[in-house]
């Protein structure tokens, strides 16, 4: 007589027929609660670390895309001043931080796509050890005179200086840096000889104003008041076209220097390795933020840019190629 199993009770058979659709249910359940990484970023406030001192340039810049963040996303973005050693310490200090976005970097071409030719031992590849995240502005550096000096247009200037080789003094904001690269290409196309006096920060306008330099390229921020009252007169800018701040003034090549281009940019950055979610949710915020920042940034001498990471990531890996050039050209080195 065959022998039978004894059947499992109804509970048991109700039980395994439904176990595939409670797995399915827990699947579509959790799927429907999971989020993206960076999905809900930021959930706690965030430090921009500005690699300069509080008034500069790169702080004035990092406060309004600082205050634009805040209002977007509900959430405080404090901005912390990290200066010294020509921007390397505040850069390095996000290099070390956590990858997690809630430690950013304002940063500026010097510590970016400079220093790492100009200083012999950097403890970090800015170019490796941080990700870019979207490019602020472009704040060309203008040719400022004493009015004192006899020159009231560039072409005058040009005629001077190759008049009076190695008369002129030049102020800077310090070795290495873009007023004192800025400089130096420009004697080195005209083929004359001016001298280099660096200064820490403000000193260097300082000594303009009252006339112990002849010259000095300097940031449209910096001056851009001292111009407008007569202080100071400009000449030229660096850049490739003419400044919205400043229409009236004409840039170098232009004038007879076709490819002369060393201003100073301004963008934000993040330690490697975080989430590329958050990135470009601060990508976005950014180019969202920067129309209604645009009238402010060229009142204080700033050209609005905005833009992808990949753009500015390839537009510092060309900077670095082209400052890396004018460092080596110039001599200058700092241990």
């Amino acid at each position: 007589m065959p022998r039978f199993a004894p059947s499992p009770s109804l509970p048991l058979r109700l039980a395994r027929a439904c176990a595939p659709l409670a797995m399915l249910a827990c699947a579509l359940t959790g799927a429907a609660h999971a989020q993206p990484a960076g999905a809900d970023y930021p959930t706690k406030p965030v430090r921009m670390v500005v690699a300069f001192t509080a008034g500069g340039t790169t702080d004035i810049l990092a406060r309004s895309v600082a205050q634009s963040l805040a209002q977007r996303f509900k959430q405080s973005f404090v901005v912390d001043n990290r200066p010294g050693a020509g921007g390397n310490i505040g850069t390095e200090a996000v290099v070390r931080s956590p990858a997690d976005g809630y430690t950013l970097l304002v940063d500026s071409v010097g510590p970016i796509s400079i220093n790492q030719t100009l200083y012999k031992k950097l403890n970090y590849d800015p170019l490796t050890d941080l990700v870019p995240v979207v490019q602020i502005a472009d704040v060309p550096n203008v040719l400022v005179v004493h009015p004192s000096l006899p020159a009231r247009s560039f072409e005058e200037f040009i005629a001077y200086a190759k008049a009076n080789p190695g008369k002129l003094n030049y102020s800077s904001t310090g070795v290495g840096t873009s007023s004192q690269l800025s400089s130096f290409m420009l004697t080195q196309r005209v083929g004359t000889e001016a001298t280099h006096i660096p200064y820490k920060g403000a000193d260097a306008l300082n000594d303009l104003l009252s006339g112990r330099v002849q010259f000095m390229f300097a940031t449209i921020p910096s001056v851009i008041a001292h111009i407008k009252a007569g202080k100071l007169r400009a000449l030229a800018v660096s850049s490739a076209h003419r400044s919205k701040s400043l229409p009236d003034v004409p840039t170098v090549a232009e004038k007879g220097f076709p490819g002369f281009e060393a201003g100073s940019w301004f963008g934000v950055f993040a330690p490697k390795g975080t989430p590329r979610a958050v990135i470009d949710k601060l990508n976005q915020a950014v180019n969202e933020a920067l129309p209604s920042l645009q009238a402010q940034m060229v009142r204080e001498g700033a050209d609005p840019v905005g833009g992808s990471p990949e753009q500015f990531g390839q537009f510092t890996r060309k900077e670095y190629t082209k400052w890396k050039v004018v460092v080596h050209d110039s001599g200058a080195s700092i241990d």
